[in-house]
């Protein structure tokens, strides 16, 4: 009988593999940054580096890296080539500035919509203890201006806090010796922060839904639609009728069937469905933050001479040098030993690495932005219906990168083009194929289905399989299904419920 046994080994193995330095991560890193966090970061590495220095920019100045660095400078250089092609690829794990978004949080002074419902509601006649529990709903309210809870959870809590507020007020009143002035204190405790119920909750709703903005503290849409329709007035109209008591109805624009049962025309019906589509569904944005992102282009697309030139917009970006001052001493190396070298040798090494990488980051963006302007020529021309499909692939095996790194070079980046600013992610997307041959791109066919729907009759509008079929005639072949699913990305709605009467 064979017995197999369970024994430890030990083996040599011999083989090369590239571990990723911090370097690397930081040279990733500033190929991923977009321009005005690039702008940040250099600053501070001037701060910290005393090897760094800006160039006046009424001076060109040519830094020979290799003869003023010191010796130590050539076993941290960068293979800056085999890296970009390898996609940064550098073994051990992966990178946590890969999953990080760049963005300068920006401090806003304006209020918020809970700001400006809490403020009304403190100048209510009301009690400390009705207060109390608007403030519970005012907090669970969402952006949009509707609740975004039950009001069983809004009585929860605004007893979890009448909890411990009321354990501090026993407290407090154990204090007193007197027995029978313990027990009336504790009396007025207890009747003071006795738990909320629900019909309170349903009480102060109403009032908080008083408050402007109109439509504000309501359960769902059609709630917020009768909020408004009340605070106009207009409690007993036909538009109040749609919504309260045919709302299915409604959502579904059966206007015959509407018609029919109400004893009216189609066209009146429709002519107060569109009284209701005037309202505003989430009547809370109109107090939100202005929380817009302003856009500082990284490249720049201009027309010179009936070419296309791409220039990297680097003009509010520091032009770094080695700083003479600090490489006069660097050359001296027997005044200093020990961690005095080693301070200036590392600092030295650091400045000469982040000269090379940001210029290695300007040709790499200059490579990929100049194949997408090629591909991409008959949109800046014509508009985005003559858009090419292109993928990250296509621009890597063009320019011979890795896909990795242009994935990189195109994150949350822009450009300015003469049609308007855009990330360079929109020049991205599959294709569909044309009885030419060529392909095209899947934003052009959206563009051309949102331009047919916008021209149709819309008393006849076009099905899907209409679309299809004047697609086809423009030499594009496309699934119904694809042009259903467009159809939806771009908040368009069905033929029939399109249709006006």
């Amino acid at each position: 009988m064979s017995r197999i046994g369970s024994h430890l080994y030990q083996t040599a193995d011999l083989r090369q593999e590239m571990k990723a330095n911090p370097r690397l991560y930081q040279a990733m890193e500033l190929l991923h940054m977009p321009l005005l966090d690039l702008q940040q970061h250099l600053k501070q590495e001037l701060i910290e580096n005393p090897f760094l220095d800006l160039v006046d920019a009424d001076v060109e100045e040519e830094v020979s890296l290799q003869d003023e660095a010191p010796e130590e400078k050539k076993e941290d250089e960068i293979d800056w080539e085999e890296i970009l092609l390898d996609g940064f690829d550098g073994g051990g794990r992966k990178a946590e500035w890969e999953d990080r978004e760049f963005r300068e949080p920006t401090p806003v002074a304006s209020k918020d919509l809970r700001d400006f419902l809490l403020e009304q509601l403190h100048h209510l006649s009301i009690t400390d203890r009705e207060i109390r529990l608007g403030e519970e709903i005012i907090g669970n309210i969402e952006d949009s201006g509707l609740l975004g809870c039950s009001l069983d959870e809004v009585v929860t809590g605004a007893n979890r806090w009448l909890v411990d507020v009321r354990s501090i007020a026993e407290e407090r009143a154990k204090e007193i010796e007197d027995p029978e002035k313990l027990a009336a204190e504790l009396a007025v405790v207890q009747e003071l922060f006795r738990d909320y119920q629900l019909d309170e909750a349903l009480a102060m709703l109403g009032i908080v839904q008083k408050l402007d903005p109109a439509g504000v503290g309501a359960r769902d849409l059609r709630e917020c639609i009768l909020l408004q329709l009340d605070r106009k007035g207009e409690q007993e109209g036909l538009v109040c009728r749609l919504v309260r008591d045919y709302y299915d109805d409604f959502l579904g624009r059966k206007w015959n069937d509407l018609a029919r049962t109400l004893g009216l025309s189609p066209r009146e019906v429709q002519d107060a469905a569109d009284e209701v589509a005037r309202l505003d569904p989430k009547p809370g944005l109109s107090h939100a933050p202005d929380e817009g992102i302003y856009v500082l282009p990284d490249l720049i697309v201009e027309k010179i001479s009936g070419e296309y030139q791409v220039f990297l917009n680097d003009t509010h970006i520091p032009r770094l040098r080695l700083s003479r001052a600090y490489r006069e001493v660097a050359r001296d190396k027997g005044k200093f030993k020990g961690e005095n070298k080693e301070f200036i040798t590392a600092k030295l090494n650091s400045a000469s690495w982040m000269i090379q990488a940001i210029e290695q980051r300007r040709q790499t963006m200059l490579k990929v932005m100049g194949l997408i302007v090629d591909r991409q020529r008959e949109f800046l021309e014509k508009g985005i219906q003559y858009m090419r499909p292109l993928t990250l692939r296509e621009v890597a095996e063009h320019i011979d990168m890795h896909e990795s790194t242009v994935s990189r070079v195109t994150n949350e980046k822009y450009v300015q083009t003469p049609r308007g600013v855009f990330s360079l992610k929109f020049f991205f997307s599959s294709g569909l194929a044309t009885s030419s041959g060529e392909d095209i791109s899947a934003r052009g066919v959206k563009d051309k289905i949102k331009t047919l729907v916008g021209q149709e009759n819309v008393h006849t509008p076009l099905t899907d399989q209409r679309i299809v079929e004047l697609l086809e005639s423009d030499g594009v072949q496309i699934a119904r299904r694809t042009v259903a699913k467009y159809r939806e990305q771009l908040g368009l709605l069905p033929a029939r419920m399109r249709k006006r009467v």
